[in-house]
């Protein structure tokens, strides 16, 4: 898919303010520290055919509305993701805005995580 200009900007200025993991970085991270929530940005339909493992899902659209009660507790290590990046990264700056202190935005994506041959529940 191309993106146009004003959203690749919009997207970019996000990244400047959040904390970005690598494929390989992000599988370490759940790894390690299994209490990493994991949170899929990805519209329904996206969701539902393939997602990681655990992975709870608030879409891009809601996230903001939903976070408080899905994640209660605002210290907790979130990484979101999305198809790509992009949509993850724009979510990560918005719940970071809300008070989240550790929130990740896994580059790459889901489809990086494919790529990669990880695990994915169908």
């Amino acid at each position: 898919m191309q993106h146009n200009e004003p959203f690749i900007n919009l997207v970019n200025e996000s990244k400047k303010q959040i904390k970005e993991l690598s494929i390989a970085q992000s599988a370490e991270l759940i790894k390690d520290h299994p209490d990493t929530i994991i949170v899929d940005v990805r519209e329904t339909h996206e969701y539902e055919q393939g997602h990681l493992p655990n992975a709870i899902h608030l879409s891009k659209g809601v996230i903001e509305l939903n976070i408080v009660n899905a994640v209660p507790d605002n210290t907790k290590t979130i990484l979101l993701y999305c198809g790509s990046g992009y949509r993850s990264a724009l979510a990560a700056h918005n719940v970071q805005k809300m008070g989240y202190r550790n929130v990740i935005s896994m580059d790459g994506g889901f489809r990086g995580w494919v790529q990669a041959e990880m695990k994915v529940i169908f």
